[in-house]
């Protein structure tokens, strides 16, 4: 009995996988490639192929930048968790946390905290709110699983920009490959017409 294998879902997968990123196509041929409309000379294509090399560039700048911003949020997320689950701890007893907290660059100050059932959280965009610590905890270990799938997200899109470079630097070097081959041709004739 055959069996037949439906791939239909991985290919609808992989395409919202990696939506906004266009996907280079290799060319196999490059004869019927040229032949194509829109294809006329082989500069015109050479410019559009690198004008498609250059937003690939630009796509990467973006999704290397959201990469580092998560990659320092990442770490930032699991500090303030620790604290909290260090906060709640200590909440049951009645005396206060000693501690150290940065002021500016290099330069602490020591505080007293008493035990507390409530924090304040910086949300970004001057904003701050106050949460119960359990509530606190739980927006922050969701904000922490979320950071780390979109950076395993941004992994994933970045190695896929990386093979569409390839492809396109491939498809390059044939293009110019076979402009060279079709002129060194013509060149050829040219002299044996000419003798």
């Amino acid at each position: 009995m055959a069996a037949i294998i439906d791939n239909s879902n991985a290919v609808g997968a992989t395409k919202r996988k990696h939506l906004g990123i266009p996907e280079a196509v290799f060319v196999e041929d490059v004869d019927s490639f040229m032949k194509q409309p829109g294809n006329e000379t082989a500069d015109a294509v050479l410019r559009r192929l690198d004008e498609q090399y250059q937003k690939y560039k630009y796509m990467e700048l973006n999704l290397s930048q959201k990469k580092l911003r998560l990659k320092n949020q990442i770490p930032q997320i699991r500090q303030t968790l620790e604290i909290l689950r260090h906060m709640q701890k200590k909440k049951e007893t009645t005396e206060p946390m000693e501690t150290h907290f940065l002021l500016a660059d290099n330069v602490y100050c020591k505080a007293s905290v008493p035990p507390t059932d409530k924090v304040c959280l910086w949300l970004g965009a001057n904003v701050m709110l106050e949460y119960d610590i359990d509530e606190a905890q739980a927006l922050l270990e969701k904000n922490l699983s979320t950071a780390s799938r979109n950076l395993e997200t941004l992994e994933e899109d970045l190695d896929f920009l990386r093979d569409q470079f390839t492809t396109t630097e491939v498809n390059m070097a044939r293009v110019y490959n076979w402009d060279v081959k079709r002129r060194s041709k013509e060149s050829l004739l040219k002299s044996t017409d000419k003798s």
